[in-house]
This record gives structure tokens, sequence and C-alpha cells, in this order.
């Protein structure tokens, strides 16, 4: 199937309605294009925003259909089955195409792919049967038993020293697919993305560095803080491969972890804009969902430029609770009164702790000065500093 230049005033599809969704429909939108959304909740953040809501169920046929109208689809996260988008690739541009985003929804299937590039990842084994748990080394313990399937945000993780731990953890988690990680001694971690274009072109954003806290994303800073040219190098380089070797087109994140020896193992891998560069629409020249928008559409990529450094703070659902549990509106006009000061809400209609309801991005002329600003906004919102 030839896959044609998709030009502004035709109708791109993104199967998920979520933030990541809505912040693409905000991009398309921008550049002309008309938007449709599929996803089953009819408050859906990018459903809310779009021309068009297809509200069913991801592999519901009549939806599919109506999605196929489409001059192109992409996803806005990974557990989005495969095989719809397998299926609308069969008849219009797909980016990225199913079968990448197969081997990013099992951490089995994805471990094999850096193992396949040549990118080196933490020590590891898959835990299928009680045979392949009485089989595990004891040089991994201790370690982190993940799920295989349907794990983000430090869901379905569990941390395990001895083999009794090992074999608890697996129970409590269904006796499911999973990889066991060897724990290794992390300094910090970094993330990389980058964007591919059916020509094979690939351009990226700057290396940022990432804090994250109960398994989610808290802090980003861009440039990077503590990552040599070096470092930066070799993360842009495998993060090239891994993509490379799936043949993906879009925008793919490649999650890393720099060890106390200064090495580098990936982490995780998301076939999609990541919460990691949502500071690049307000820092950077081309965003990574504009990124998103010129994959599908065949359009040219252009490497993005930082004209300003940038720390972005995860801003989640315990915001609006104090510290009795009584909801709260935060001092969002204080917040705004920072110089540099970007925020960004995602339109969902309740708080939950834990809930990712938006972000906030502080850009500066410096490093130093993003952080002191950043800083200052966490102790408005009553975040803690980092």
């Amino acid at each position: 199937m030839t896959n044609p230049t998709v030009l502004p005033g035709a109708t791109l599809g993104v199967l998920g309605g979520g933030q990541l969704g809505r912040m693409f429909v905000h991009a398309a939108q921008s550049l002309g294009y008309r938007t449709a959304v599929l996803d089953p909740d009819a408050d859906s953040p990018a459903g809310l925003v779009s021309h068009l809501h297809v509200r069913c169920g991801y592999l519901d046929a009549d939806g599919l259909a109506q999605m196929g109208a489409c001059a192109a689809i992409t996803t806005e996260f990974e557990n989005v089955p495969a095989q719809a988008l397998t299926a609308l690739g069969e008849k219009l541009p797909c980016a990225p195409e199913g079968a990448s985003v197969a081997v990013c929804q099992d951490r089995a299937a994805e471990k094999a792919h850096f193992v396949a590039c040549g990118v080196p990842c933490a020590p590891h084994a898959v835990i299928e049967t009680p045979e392949q748990l009485a089989a595990v080394a004891d040089a991994l313990l201790p370690g982190i038993l993940k799920t295989a399937r349907l794990g983000y945000d430090g869901k379905g993780q569990v941390r395990v020293a001895t083999r009794a731990e090992l074999a608890r953890a697996w129970d409590e988690l269904q006796r499911v697919p999973c990889v066991l990680e060897k724990m290794l001694p992390l300094a910090f971690e970094v993330s990389v993305i980058v964007a591919r274009g059916r020509d094979g072109a690939v351009v990226a954003l700057p290396v940022q560095r990432n804090l994250h806290r109960d398994g989610i994303l808290a802090v980003t800073e861009a440039p990077a803080p503590g990552v040599t040219d070096a470092l930066a190098a070799q993360a842009l380089a495998n993060a090239q491969r891994i993509a490379e070797g799936l043949g993906y087109v879009g925008v793919l994140c490649v999650e890393f972890f720099v060890l106390q020896d200064c090495s580098l193992v990936a982490n995780e891998m998301a076939p999609r804009p990541h919460n990691s560069g949502h500071y690049s629409i307000d820092a950077c020249d081309v965003s990574q969902f504009e990124l998103q928008v010129r994959c599908m559409a065949g359009l040219p990529l252009v490497a993005p430029r930082l004209h300003s450094s940038a720390v972005m703070l995860n801003i989640l659902g315990d915001l609006w609770f104090d510290e009795r549990g009584c909801e709260r509106t935060p001092a969002w006009d204080r917040v705004l009164a920072l110089p540099g000061a970007h925020l960004h809400l995602y339109g969902k209609t309740s708080a939950r702790r834990g809930r990712k309801m938006g972000h906030l991005t502080i850009t500066a002329a410096t490093p130093q000065a993003a952080r002191e600003t950043a800083l200052a906004a966490c102790a408005v919102l009553g975040l803690p500093a980092y």
C-alpha cells in the first residue's frame, strides 16, 4: 500500500482519548487537520475537543469502520489492542503499526528486542511457568517482578529480595507472565523521544532527565543535568537503533537508567508521545505532538530546537485534597504569577489521588532559573522539592 502525504484539511484519527490524545488533537488542529477520536468514555479529554468522537470499544467493528474513513491513524497509549491498529493498517497509514505496538505491550518481547538490537538492558528472566520460577538465577535477586503486560506508572510491579518473596509476589500477581529484572545501582533516569518517518528519517528531542515518585513521573528537566555530551549521544543512538530495529514509524520514547558507573541501560519504551516530553509544547519550536502529526501524515520531519530551559512538574489529583482529605482548588493564580509558568490541565471531570490531571512547565533562559522558579511552584502547590 502506498502512503501518500496527507495534507492539512484531511482527518487524522487517534485510538484512545486520554490527555495524550487531547494534546495530539490540539497539535493536529493547529496545523489545520480535522480529528477523530475513538474512545469508549463519553467524557474522554481528547473526545471533548475533537471534531468527531467515536464512542465504542477499540475492537468494535462499526467503530473501526468509522475510523477507517480517516486519512491516517495513530494511538495515544500502548494498551490499545494492537490488532485494532493492524486492521486499520490494511486500509490506511498507521503510525505506529500494530506489530510495533505489540512488542511494546509485552515486556518479554521488549527486552528481547533490546537484546537483538545490541542495546544493553537489565539482566532479567521471563517467568511464565513454575519451572521457570524455580530456574531463576540467584544473581537476579534482589530484583523487581513486573507483569509482562498492562503495567504502567508503577502498576504490576513488586520488589523482591529473596526466592520466597519472589514466589509470593508471583502468586500475588495471579501467576500471569512476568519479567524479573535485577535491581541495579541507579544514579538517575533519562528518556529519549525520537520521531521516525516512513522514509527512515529520524529526529529527536533533547535528552531529558526524569524523577519518579511511587512509579509515576514527577519531574522532567531539559536540558538534562548531569548528562554529558557522550552519554546523550549514546542514548540517542540506542533509541534510534531500537526504532530502526522495529521498522518503527511515529513517535517513540525510550527510558534509560544511568547507573552509578555512568553506564546506560534501556528500561522500557512507549510507542507514543510520553509524559517526559510534554515540556516540548512550551520549550521547543516543534513539540512531540506535532512530530506525531508529521509522522502519520508523511510530512517532513524537522529537528526540534530547545529554545528555553525547562522543568516540567506532573500534576496529580492529590493536589485537589487538603491534609484532611477535603476537596479544594489548587492556587493556580499564584502559580500563574510565576515567570515562565505554563499550565496545562487535561479537562478530566474528577480528581483522584494518583490520577494525572495536568502538568506545569516552567521555561527560563537558563537551567538554574527554571529550577528556581519550579521550586517556587512546588512550594505554592505543596509538592516536595527535588
